[in-house]
């Protein structure tokens, strides 16, 4: 394949493109900001969201959303989840049947509580059937634009696609594993970022490993409630794209939502964080959306309504932790 539209300049978009660039021959970076994508065509450096990686030669940074996508190949997608179904509107007009779509977009719609991929389904299928993939998996996009091994997912029902994919993607520092479960990796994908920012707030409590192997174990639990009545498949959680991300997200420094999370356990206010930061903490809106698909789908999510508690309504992480050790005892 030949041709590459990465749609969202972001650090995970701009890591991608990066690291994709040595597999087309063009790549075209659809940055929103245009001051952003003008700095990027000169320096070829993305100085606010990745500043310590070069661009490759064949990325072509662009600002028009249509010129970005228009007669690509593969259209990959890595907008936050809260402007994935505005932006896939916008592209309908360019879009054909021929090409293969990709979803990096980690999240839930909010209000409607679609996974992105319902969303490109929606917003595409009037004019055609869209062949679409998740990719997901534990990874940084700092350490995947410098180029350290990954390992990642895509899955798709779509077997012929998920190979072509497979095989576009996976190179010296980055392989690819075929998943056929893409509700299940989708889930994973956003709700590991809940969980870790409860990992975040039990750091910034000053816990230690003990609370942290418990958060995520249970963690994993109630993800995989989730992701099964939502019709994904259990299995899928002890891979790359459940477990594996769950485990990065948690532990690593370079995590957004684990760094929310800690600042919150030092006692900062969530509007004072979220204030401070440029790249989105996508676990934040996940948890209230992942609150309402619990009481759709009748599941039992304790970690999340805990983090929902402290989020929303102002509850203190302490007293959220204290809930979450007094609750009635059961099986595991």
């Amino acid at each position: 394949m030949k041709d590459l539209a990465v749609i969202g300049g972001g650090s995970w978009g701009t890591a991608l493109a990066i690291v994709l660039a040595p597999r087309f021959e063009r790549v075209r970076l659809w940055v929103y900001e245009q001051d952003l994508a003008e700095r990027m065509r000169s320096s070829r450096r993305n100085d606010v969201y990745l500043p310590d990686s070069a661009l490759p030669e064949n990325i072509e940074v662009l600002s028009d959303l249509q010129a970005s996508a228009a007669e690509a190949e593969v259209v990959l997608g890595v907008m936050p989840s809260h402007h994935a179904r505005k932006l896939y509107a916008q592209l309908v007009p360019v879009l054909h049947p021929d090409m293969l779509f990709v979803s990096a977009t980690k999240g839930l719609e909010n209000g409607s509580l679609a996974r992105i991929t319902e969303v490109m389904h929606e917003e595409i299928a009037p004019r055609f059937t869209p062949r679409v993939g998740v990719l997901s998996g534990p990874t940084f996009a700092k350490e995947v634009a410098r180029g350290e091994p990954a390992a990642i997912v895509i899955a798709s029902q779509d077997a012929d696609l998920a190979k072509t994919v497979q095989v576009a993607f996976s190179g010296p520092t980055l392989r690819l594993y075929t998943n056929s479960d893409p509700v299940g990796v989708e889930i994973g994908a956003s709700l590991k970022n809940v969980i870790a920012i409860a990992a975040g707030v039990c750091a910034g409590l000053g816990l230690g490993a003990n609370t942290m192997a418990a958060l995520i174990t249970r963690g994993l639990a109630e993800i995989t409630r989730l992701a099964v009545a939502a019709g994904g498949e259990g299995r899928t959680m002890a891979g790359l794209a459940g477990l594996g991300d769950l485990v990065l997200t948690c532990n690593g420094e370079l995590s957004r939502n684990r760094t929310v999370g800690f600042q919150l356990g030092q006692g900062r206010k969530l509007e004072e964080i979220l204030g401070g930061m440029r790249m989105v903490a996508e676990g934040v809106q996940t948890t209230y959306a992942a609150m309402d698909l619990s009481a759709r789908l009748g599941v039992e999510l304790p970690i999340t309504r805990q983090m929902h508690a402290i989020l929303r309504e102002g509850k203190s992480p302490r007293e959220g932790l204290r809930d979450l050790m007094d609750r009635s005892l059961k099986e595991e």
